[in-house]
């Protein structure tokens, strides 16, 4: 299928590249569908597939945050039908700012995907020290000073 992109322009994709996220995303719950795209090195761009606007850039948070560590609760992993941790993906949606340095990312409410199925879901995290605006560290992209 064809769709049109915030980043990207126009871009063929096929159903078996759709993450479908049940409830939508937080602010945004009649987005259902979305594309991972790749954007830049470690940076991609959760696309959705209805609405050229809505694209989130996401990061997997573990590039800059190697102690990043959550548990989902229960619901969570039934919704998203996971049976192993190595079915898992994570991202962190990004507040792309310019100068680019001054980006921050949402840890208290990763984007979890079962790369099995295709399920995603934002799960906001309960009872966490993890901050919505996390400073990325200058060398988790590459960038400098």
């Amino acid at each position: 299928m064809l769709i049109n992109t915030k980043y990207h322009e126009q871009l063929e994709v096929y159903e078996q590249e759709v993450l479908h996220f049940q409830d939508g995303i937080p602010g945004f719950l009649q987005e259902k569908e979305f594309v991972l795209l790749s954007l830049a090195e470690e940076i991609q761009v959760l696309q959705s597939i209805t609405t050229r606007d809505i694209a989130f850039v996401v990061i997997n948070p573990f590039i800059a945050y190697k102690e990043y560590d959550f548990t989902l609760d229960d619901k969570t992993i039934e919704q998203l039908k996971i049976d192993k941790a190595e079915n898992v993906q994570v991202y962190t949606i990004m507040h792309v700012k310019d100068p680019f340095h001054k980006s921050t990312v949402n840890l208290a409410a990763p984007v979890v995907v079962n790369v099995v199925n295709r399920k995603g879901k934002q799960v906001i995290l309960q009872k966490t020290n993890y901050s919505i605006r996390t400073q990325l560290p200058e060398l988790a992209l590459g960038q400098k000073g």
